[in-house]
């Protein structure tokens, strides 16, 4: 059994002030991140003990809490990777993940909107979704409800913008689109170009 583990902020906790302030960063690294990466390992172990048990009674149970914590272990990696100091974030203007932006949304404004527009829509709690779709080759936007629901089989997640209310609660309280308005401007535009070359050979 090969269990998950809480990888470390690229940054200080502090780093992306004034956007998402220091407090928020803590609580959602430290105690949201670690609790899904908690309930996966814990939930694995319970579906080998099962395994050797020949007992799958409570299978469905446990394939649903693998893909909830699952699914919220690696969104909040991609989240953490997606974000950087203001300083040091840089919109792109050339290369192939923009050429690719332009063929299919048509400029990085229009994406930004799209994607924006997800994230302030999703259903309860959820993430709006940038991926690669192999199958059609090309970019999507995407929802997903708590962190498992709504995928498209086989895409490759790119940006992630978390709206769970943990994310911005602290700061922004109940207003989730002043804070997607916000985190723009700390996008790790370096990392989502890396993702794109390595999704779309």
């Amino acid at each position: 059994m090969k269990e998950l583990s809480l990888p470390k902020l690229p940054y200080g906790y502090d780093a992306l002030e004034p956007v998402i302030d220091q407090q928020t960063v803590t609580l959602h690294h430290d105690k949201h991140h670690a609790g899904y990466v908690t309930g996966f390992n814990t939930t694995l172990k319970k579906i080998v003990e099962a395994r050797e048990k020949g007992d799958y009674s409570a299978i469905k149970a446990l394939v649903k809490d693998l893909s909830f914590h699952g699914s919220g272990a690696i969104l909040h990696a991609l989240y953490w990777d997606n974000l950087c100091p203001k300083s040091q974030c840089v919109e792109p203007t050339s290369g192939d993940f923009i050429a690719q932006v332009k063929s299919d949304f048509g400029d990085l404004a229009k994406l930004k909107a799209e994607m924006g527009a997800a994230a302030k829509t999703v259903e309860g709690s959820g993430w709006a979704v940038l991926a690669w779709d192999p199958a059609s080759a090309q970019l999507l936007v995407l929802q997903a409800e708590n962190h498992q629901k709504l995928t498209v089989w086989g895409v490759k997640p790119l940006l992630v913008i978390d709206a769970w209310e943990h994310a911005y609660y602290l700061k922004y309280q109940n207003n989730r689109a002043t804070y997607v308005d916000a985190i723009w401007q700390i996008l790790n535009w370096a990392a989502v170009e890396k993702r794109f070359k390595d999704a779309s050979q």
